[in-house]
């Protein structure tokens, strides 16, 4: 199983079982993971330059540079990156699933255990710095610790089960949350070391940084796709394309005309007969294929 190299087993359990809403910290034992993703390899990729631009990003004290900071002809420059590392910033690695054959077997092996995509971005952070700075994601996080020690202050989600442009952190951030997280302090802090995983739950805010560590941190994040009711609902209402009434056009002088309220009506109608139609368990057997399939979704 794929999410056995990422967490020992009662962490695998509690993910396939109970999908837990708060941080938890477990001990690993080294395996293929760790063989094939180290120290090392991040370096020869960094190196290398093999990691497609659009999938670098440079960011210190919560601010990316702009792209054209690590390129040189449109590619990932490796001088530009040193660089830039040893001024201070944190490096990503993005969608590593994309370039790291392993990587894409383990994703597609998380996808079959959970029904859920997934990506892997690495972080290479030096010491004494910060690259992002208190935020919260819309999906589950799998922190897995390679090199160094990396401190994560956490604090309870403020807005719950965030997910896509509702509640999204930069689209209802307010100037005075940070200084009033500060004022109270974290809830949880964790220092992870090498050999750690932190499990990470969407809408935690976190604010993971090197500043008092006297070696750089290296981890991966395993960032995993949680599917919801509303997916399912635009499963439901997606397969009516192949209906003819749902293709007709509305015409344009029904969106500024009194005609609108009707077609709403007469949609709406349409969709719940569609609906009561439905044959469920063919649809669940669809659902199934999608799930374990479908590589991009927004959560």
């Amino acid at each position: 199983m794929s999410l056995n190299l990422l967490l020992p087993e009662p962490g695998v359990t509690a993910l396939l079982t109970s999908w837990p809403d708060e941080p938890c910290v477990y001990e690993r034992e080294a395996g293929e993971l760790d063989r094939v993703i180290n120290a090392e390899t991040v370096d020869h990729y960094l190196d290398t330059g093999c990691v497609p631009a659009d999938e670098v990003a440079v960011v210190s004290d919560g601010t990316a540079l702009h792209p054209d900071r690590h390129r040189t002809a449109g590619r990932t420059d490796p001088a530009k990156l040193q660089s830039l590392y040893e001024d201070g910033h944190t490096i990503r690695l993005g969608n590593l699933q994309r370039v790291v054959p392993f990587l894409a077997d383990v994703s597609r092996g998380i996808q079959q255990e959970t029904g859920y995509s997934n990506y892997s971005h690495a972080f290479v952070t030096p010491p004494g710095s910060q690259g992002l700075l208190h935020h919260w994601d819309q999906q589950m996080a799998v922190i897995v610790q390679i090199a160094g020690v990396k401190r994560w202050q956490l604090w309870r989600p403020k807005f719950p089960a965030p997910m896509r442009e509702h509640q999204e952190s930069f689209r209802v951030w307010q100037h005075d949350f940070i200084p009033e997280w500060e004022a109270v302090g974290p809830d949880l802090e964790v220092d992870l070391r090498p050999g750690q995983s932190l499990l990470l739950p969407r809408g935690w805010v976190h604010n993971p940084h090197t500043l008092d560590a006297q070696d750089r941190s290296i981890h991966l994040t395993f960032a995993i796709r949680e599917r919801t009711p509303l997916w399912v609902a635009e499963k439901l209402v997606s397969c009516v394309i192949e209906k003819d009434a749902f293709r007709r056009v509305i015409l344009p002088r029904d969106f500024t005309g009194p005609q609108l309220p009707r077609h709403v009506r007469d949609i709406r109608q349409a969709l719940v007969e569609h609906l009561a139609g439905l044959d469920v368990d063919d649809f669940a057997r669809l659902l199934v294929r999608t799930a374990v399939s479908e590589k991009e979704y927004a959560t």
